[in-house]
């Protein structure tokens, strides 16, 4: 299995529903298998862009299970367990440690709270020592209404039960983090466009919702990287920024997974309080993904969507 420190690029996989609004395990194993056959190095299931806020405890549990039976141990696993509720938190993270196939929690920073930086050690800290699974911090101010400092992700690092960091901030406080953060300890962050300029920076990689479109364009970005060749990967990355963009002008996990449905992947609509695209916000994403007119409308678009 790859490790969470070789895990370069990872796929915040979306939750895929039939036409009853129930979870089509099939599409996932589906889209998962494809993932990883083009270069994906892990998941984060249970996260936003697999809508767990939607999903009940029941839901979680048993897309955990059926996941990680998916997966089987090819490329490491972080599963969505954090609330704004430390002891809830301690108990379902417990819960999904029992889990076969799960290999990180991850724990976003408590959202509507708005703890200062000394709740947030607490916080983390508490359920870090609590717990039987290695945990994740998911830092997203943009989602909770507050930010974990650079210093605070420093402090955190050092916890031996603490294995890394999903960071969606600026890129002067990436290179903070990786400058002055436990050796050890992962750093990924969750904005795509950042994702060559972290690897640069020294960061792990990234973890990607932009991955379920433009696997291949991204792994090739990485594996050309590595070997020397920045101009392409630069090309590759300023042809991506747009269409990373673009895959965030609606509420998400909307937008990607109507490129999904068009791929032929049968990712399903939105649950209440996200809805899917309708017709006039097709046309709009086609637009900004430089698609042919209808794309999104029609069945079986290529699954690489162009050059």
């Amino acid at each position: 299995m790859t490790t969470l420190a070789d895990a370069d690029l990872m796929t915040a996989i979306v939750t895929p529903f039939d036409e009853e609004g129930k979870i089509n395990f099939s599409s996932l194993e589906r889209l998962t298998n494809y993932q990883i056959e083009h270069g994906c190095k892990g998941f984060v299931v249970g996260g936003t862009t697999g809508e767990t806020p939607e999903l009940t405890h029941d839901e979680k549990i048993e897309l955990y299970q059926r996941f990680g039976e998916i997966v089987n141990g090819r490329v490491p696993v972080i599963a969505g367990t954090g609330s704004n509720n430390t002891k809830e938190t301690i108990a379902f993270t417990n819960e999904v440690a029992q889990i076969d196939g799960i290999d990180y929690a991850l724990v976003v920073v408590p959202p509507y709270n708005k703890p200062n930086q000394r709740g947030m050690l607490a916080h983390f800290t508490t359920i870090a020592d609590s717990v039987n699974i290695p945990i994740v911090i998911y830092n997203i101010p943009g989602r909770t209404g507050v930010k974990m400092a650079q210093e605070t992700v420093v402090e955190l690092s050092h916890h031996q039960n603490i294995a890394g960091v999903k960071q969606c901030a600026s890129l002067e406080e990436l290179e903070y983090i990786v400058d002055h953060k436990e050796p050890s300890f992962a750093v990924f962050t969750g904005e795509d466009a950042q994702a060559l300029t972290a690897r640069v920076l020294g960061a792990n990689g990234v973890i990607s919702v932009a991955a379920h479109n433009y696997i291949d364009q991204l792994r090739q970005m990485y594996d050309v990287l590595y070997h020397g060749d920045f101009a392409t990967a630069g090309k590759l990355q300023r042809w991506l920024t747009p269409r990373m963009a673009a895959l965030f002008m609606f509420p998400s996990p909307s937008p990607v997974k109507a490129v999904l449905n068009a791929q032929g992947f049968a990712a399903g609509g939105c649950r209440l309080p996200i809805l899917s695209l309708n017709e006039e916000e097709k046309r709009q994403l086609e637009q900004a993904l430089a698609l042919p007119t209808d794309s999104l409308t029609a069945k079986n678009l290529p699954l690489n969507l162009g050059e």
